[in-house]
């Protein structure tokens, strides 16, 4: 049974002008996805700027998820380049409730494929929730090759993998390897109906946030084979999947949603407001979409 596919959403952190987390705003911003057939919300990722929270903050930020949430299913952010640290930040995450957990590949430090091994296997065995590998070698500077998630994939309480290395022909390798039940979620706007149609299962979406209920339908449709109809969506929504990542993730979709709303619009240092260039850039998109 797959738990986590169709249409996830890798929430934003809406901060006020002051700085701090604009609950109000998260509250609204988790009704808004639910609303618009959103399956999965992820609280607490990279566009959820969980490297900018503190601990107090990041599960502060999952308890509102969590408890706001009716019917999505929560799979919280609870990674870290330290495995003691990630044990912990999922063993908080699983007290709390949430369904499931996405644990990026330790940034910075660079393990070897052996290392990434024994992390993942660390946090499955410690925790009882399913687990979902976040792998996006442009952040983390190091690649979940495909015979080290293969052995993942056996490993008893991990559930599938975040793809985000733009690596088609890895991915691919991934999808016609991978043992029955394991799920394969496009981390990438742009390539989801694409990968959907080499047998996918869903996206964790940046776009979502602002445009969950199109999103929701590409995926949909795709999911029950209907790929011309995923394939508009598609290719109505690419301008949008561009320019979210004219500048640093979650740059652009801050300012996105906090045009919409849901809260100051302005990411933590040492991210920046999107430049006026960057504005020049997405605006005229929103506008098409009605956005």
């Amino acid at each position: 049974m797959k738990l986590f596919a169709g249409t996830g959403t890798a929430l934003i952190t809406p901060f006020g002008k002051d700085g701090s987390i604009d609950e109000e705003a998260l509250r609204r911003l988790v009704d808004f996805q639910e609303e618009n057939g959103v399956n999965v919300l992820i609280p607490c990722g990279s566009t959820g700027e969980s490297a900018t929270l503190s601990h107090k903050e990041h599960v502060h930020v999952l308890e509102i998820v969590i408890d706001q949430a009716k019917k999505a299913k929560v799979l919280a952010g609870a990674g870290s380049n330290s495995t003691t640290e990630a044990v912990a930040l999922s063993r908080s995450a699983a007290d709390l409730g949430a369904d499931g957990l996405l644990s990026i590949s330790p940034y910075c430090v660079k393990p070897t494929q052996e290392g990434l091994y024994i992390h993942y296997k660390t946090i499955a065995e410690a925790v009882d929730c399913p687990l979902i590998v976040y792998n996006i070698p442009g952040r983390t500077g190091c690649n979940v090759n495909v015979d080290t998630l293969m052995r993942l994939a056996e490993v008893p309480g991990i559930a599938g993998v975040k793809e985000a290395s733009g690596n088609m022909a890895q991915i691919q390798s991934i999808l016609t390897q991978r043992p029955d039940g394991f799920e394969v979620l496009s981390g990438d706007d742009s390539i989801t109906r694409p990968l959907m149609c080499l047998g996918a299962d869903g996206v964790i979406s940046v776009a979502a946030n602002c445009c969950p209920g199109l999103v929701s339908e590409m995926v949909c449709n795709a999911r029950g084979g209907n790929f011309d109809i995923a394939t508009h969506i598609h290719n109505t929504l690419l301008p949008l999947f561009t320019t979210l990542f004219c500048e640093s993730n979650p740059i652009p979709i801050k300012y996105v949603m906090g045009r919409m709303g849901f809260g100051a619009g302005i990411p933590r240092l040492p991210l920046t407001p999107l430049s006026e260039k960057g504005r020049a850039a997405i605006d005229p998109v929103l506008e098409s979409l009605g956005i």
